[in-house]
């Protein structure tokens, strides 16, 4: 893993960082667009095709939900008992984030906004080399908090094998529409409507390149969340830090894929020096140690800078999807944070606390768009409709502005408006 000090250094693998994040190329793209394209044409006919072709197998699309509960009851009880923490506490902390609608009175005007839920939401749960029951109850219950009427599961069960782990959290969140349908057919399907599912509002959750890529070509007939990039973390730690803590946090998105990134970022050389010794031994006990160890060495760094300020700027810089600020006053050094998904402080605050159980949305934005975008909340489940009632009174202290305006952008219909209420 490489360690960077100088200026230059730094500078060009923030622009590695930046590459890795920018896209498929023009095969992938030639291809989504193409999948794209048969499934609005051809339906059911064209996701069964590919269903065929990519998951080898032609089960009915539809999951039924005496499947769901049959193979939900084949999971741990363990595990459903963890899953069902889990999703008290992220439905807690997402209730905070409701809105209601509001309006005031002024100058013979009521004005406001109207709150509403979308009225069908479309999930992307990915499956094949892992299970993700963690991504339905992210993606799920703030829809359900916001009140979405209707909310459509899209699953691949490659070779048509279903995990009950899936199963389980989506059955523990009552969800009754599920699909087994994956890649870009999956999100083609909720975008265009086929025979079996119909077209959605908005489409969520994180998935493959070719999933991310084709929600980026059907934004616009449909609304998104974000297009997901590789997972990663920076961690700003002193003299403070313990080594073994920040090695595993950083093993900890390394073992995602290839192209996850790690970064430490600390004005300590001691403790630089103990953490890359930590890295060798944490990784040479994963299971996915051959993953983690290419992340490392391809989107993994270590930054020494003359102080923690310098390493703000750095973070700010990155704004990464998850930021863990160990430092000797975590509290204080967030203050000066602007851009990040998800901050984590202190010690006992490891990264995958927010993936699982603490309540906040483990859905984040990746690859540096932390600087203009947020986490998944209920927020991406609602519409604001701005509501505007103007009494007689209202109306003739707000003419002569409109007609103003209007009439030096030469608009004459729209000045006319106002002029034929005067008459």
């Amino acid at each position: 893993m490489r360690t960077l000090k100088s200026a230059n250094e730094i500078a060009a693998f923030l622009k590695l960082l930046r590459k890795r994040a920018s896209g498929g190329g023009p095969d992938i793209e030639r291809a989504v667009k193409n999948i794209l394209a048969d499934v609005k044409k051809s339906g059911d006919r064209a996701v069964e095709k590919y269903t065929r072709r990519f998951d080898k197998h032609s089960f009915p699309l539809r999951i039924k939900l005496s499947e769901i509960k049959a193979h939900a009851k084949k999971a741990d009880k363990k595990i459903v008992r963890a899953l069902k923490v889990s999703a008290a506490r992220i439905r807690y902390f997402h209730e905070k984030q409701k809105e209601s609608s509001w309006s005031f009175r002024k100058d013979g005007a009521v004005l406001g906004q109207l709150i509403r839920p979308i009225e069908r939401a479309g999930v992307y749960v990915p499956g094949g080399k892992a299970s993700y029951p963690s991504t339905v109850l992210m993606n799920v219950i703030p829809a359900q908090v916001a009140g979405v009427d209707e909310i459509a599961l899209c699953v691949p069960t490659p070779r048509g094998e279903i995990n009950p782990y899936v199963m389980a959290a989506i059955d523990l969140l009552g969800v009754k529409e599920v699909y087994r349908i994956g890649g870009a057919q999956a999100v083609g399907a909720m975008a265009y409507g086929t025979g079996s599912v119909k077209k959605v509002d908005k489409i969520v959750g994180p998935g493959n390149i070719f999933v991310a890529m084709a929600k980026k070509m059907v934004f616009g007939e449909v609304d998104i969340d974000m297009i997901a990039g590789p997972s990663e973390i920076l961690i700003i730690a002193d003299e403070t830090a313990d080594p073994a803590f920040v090695a595993a946090d950083m093993l900890s998105q390394a073992e995602h894929d290839e192209l996850a990134s790690s970064i430490l970022v600390s004005d300590s050389g001691n403790l630089i020096s103990l953490v890359v010794r930590e890295l060798g031994k944490q990784l040479s006990l994963l299971k996915r140690k051959a993953i983690a160890q290419k992340s490392l060495k391809r989107f993994g760094a270590v930054i020494k800078t003359g102080n923690i300020a310098d390493a703000i700027k750095i973070a700010n810089e990155v704004a990464p999807e998850h930021l863990e600020i160990m430092t000797r006053n975590p509290g204080k050094d967030v203050e000066y944070i602007k851009n990040a998904g998800a901050v984590f402080l202190g010690r006992w605050t490891p990264e995958p606390l927010g993936d699982y159980a603490a309540g906040p949305n483990h859905t984040l934005p990746t690859g540096g768009t932390a600087r203009f975008s947020s986490p998944l909340g209920v927020y991406d489940f609602i519409k604001r409709t701005s509501l505007l009632q103007f009494s007689r009174k209202g109306y003739m202290l707000l003419s002569d502005t409109v007609e103003a305006i209007a009439d030096i952008e030469g608009l004459d219909a729209h000045a006319n408006t106002v002029r034929i209420r005067k008459m």
